[in-house]
C-alpha cells in the first residue's frame, strides 16, 4: 500500500471544501438576502417581533431546495464519483 501523501490530502480537502461552498451558497446568500430585506422592514415598521424573520428564511430556503435542489445533487454526485473513481491512482 501506498503512502498518501499530503499533497493529495491538501488537494482533496481543499476539493472538498469548494464543493460545499458552491453547494452552500445559493441557500445561504438567499437566506441572508431576506433577512436582511426583514430587517430593514422591521426597522422601518418598527416591529421588532423576533418570531417575523424565521418564516420568510425558513420558505426560502425551502423553495431554494425545491428549486436548486437538484442542480446541488449533481454537483455533490460528480465530486463524489470522481474523488471514488480516483481511488486507484491515489495509492
Amino acid at each position: 500500500m501506498g503512502d498518501l501523501s499530503s499533497d493529495l490530502a491538501l488537494s482533496l480537502s481543499a476539493d472538498m471544501l469548494w464543493t460545499a461552498v458552491i453547494i452552500s451558497a445559493p441557500v445561504l446568500g438567499l437566506s441572508m438576502l431576506v433577512g436582511l430585506v426583514v430587517s430593514v422592514l422591521q426597522v422601518v415598521t418598527q416591529i421588532q417581533e423576533a418570531s417575523l424573520t424565521f418564516i420568510p428564511k425558513i420558505l426560502t430556503v425551502v423553495f431554494t431546495l425545491l428549486i436548486l435542489g437538484s442542480w446541488m445533487l449533481g454537483v455533490l454526485t460528480r465530486f463524489a464519483r470522481t474523488v471514488i473513481g480516483n481511488i486507484p491512482a491515489y495509492f
